[in-house]
């Protein structure tokens, strides 16, 4: 009998489910304007100078993207640095004791770059790097990283669910962390989309009857077909010498696989969480350009026919931040959290949707319900 009875408590146990305890972010100081690049020498992929004058080039800019400035890091910081940064506002704000982390998971794309050497480091990890600065002594704190494209910090998270649903971890810290403008060819117009920072959350394992946190999640990689949309190049101006590298992308062909994409795997996620899209209060898009943004959440709702897209539902912060990589999302998510985005708020019991598509071929979305 006593078997049969620790049985029953077993089953009628409450599920575990991945809440957001505490947010945090850093954004850099220094602030790159539009009009910073009006003496760029900007060249085509075949080296050859672009004939449309700047001051026309970055008006065009604009108006597609929707971004007027960005942050740049100052020169004694890297990618580790605010990554610690954020991290440690994110622990303040839940008020964990950080010894209780079981996993510290960075997200980023290039390593520390640091100013004036574009090579990246990458040893020891970046996750390594934060948790020896927070001054975490425990070992079975595993910190590791995340290379993912934009959405690495998004599947960070959907990793961390998955450890802390499985009841083998109780707390994680996620962190999207990237300096952007360190790998960014001055000489290509594709440069002024981005921008450098640093968002992280802290996840917590809480058991409930009712459905609460992290809902569902889904993911792709179209690697078949889509796995050279960006990549690593020599500087399109063909007089600098040197064998750097920097980040190179066929915007044209993200931008039809995102709008293709973005909206059926967000309309996949919903429907495991079982939620429909009226019951959705905000959607977090990873932001690299607002006209992309606007067009994903158009062609999200065009999938639910009867169904309005309500003012405000898709907070955006690019217009002064730039593509910040997956440091978008979570720095997006603090400024929320802590009333510091004008007009947008969430509360207990609101659902939001957090999407993001990025390296040429990744997508990832997670259904999130306000404790």
């Amino acid at each position: 009998m006593p078997r049969l009875n620790n049985f029953n408590t077993c089953i009628m146990r409450n599920k575990l489910y991945s809440v957001i305890k505490g947010t945090g972010s850093y954004i850099p100081e220094k602030i790159v304007a539009n009009s910073d690049f009006l003496n760029n020498v900007f060249y085509d992929s075949e080296g050859k100078v672009l004939e449309i004058p700047n001051e026309e080039l970055i008006k065009k800019f604009k108006k597609i993207t929707n971004i007027s400035e960005r942050r740049y890091l100052n020169d004694e910081y890297v990618t580790s640095d605010i990554a610690f940064m954020a991290a440690k506002n994110a622990i303040e704000s839940s008020g964990i004791d950080p010894e209780t982390l079981d996993y510290v998971i960075v997200a980023h794309n290039f390593g520390d770059v640091r100013a004036g050497n574009i090579r990246s480091d990458f040893v020891p990890s970046l996750a390594a790097r934060v948790k020896n600065k927070l001054g975490i002594k425990r070992p079975e704190a595993v910190s590791y990283d995340i290379i993912f494209g934009c959405p690495g910090w998004l599947q960070g998270v959907i990793q961390a669910d998955y450890y802390l649903k499985s009841g083998d971890a109780k707390k994680a810290l996620v962190i999207g962390s990237e300096a952007l403008s360190r790998v960014s060819d001055p000489h290509d117009r594709d440069s002024m989309i981005y921008s450098d920072g640093a968002g992280a959350v802290i996840l917590e394992a809480v058991e409930s009857e009712e459905p609460v946190g992290i809902l569902s999640h889904s993911a792709r990689s179209d690697t078949y077909t889509e796995a050279h949309l960006l990549w690593m190049n020599k500087s399109y101006n063909p007089e600098k010498e040197g064998e750097d590298l920097f980040l190179k992308m066929n915007g044209r062909k993200l931008y039809e696989y995102a709008l293709s994409n973005v909206p059926l795997l967000v309309k996949q996620c919903l429907e495991k969480a079982k939620l429909t899209l009226d019951k959705v209060s905000k959607v977090l898009l990873h932001q690299a350009n607002e006209k992309m943004d606007e067009a994903i959440l158009q062609r999200v709702f065009a999938l639910y026919e009867k169904v309005k897209i309500p003012d405000g539902i898709m907070p955006m912060i690019i217009d002064k931040l730039g593509n910040s990589s997956v440091a978008t999302i979570p720095i997006l998510l603090d400024l929320i959290l802590k009333g510091k985005l004008e007009k947008h708020s969430l509360n207990p019991g609101d659902n939001l949707v957090l999407a993001s598509v990025g390296a040429g071929m990744n997508i990832n979305a997670v259904a999130y319900k306000m404790a």
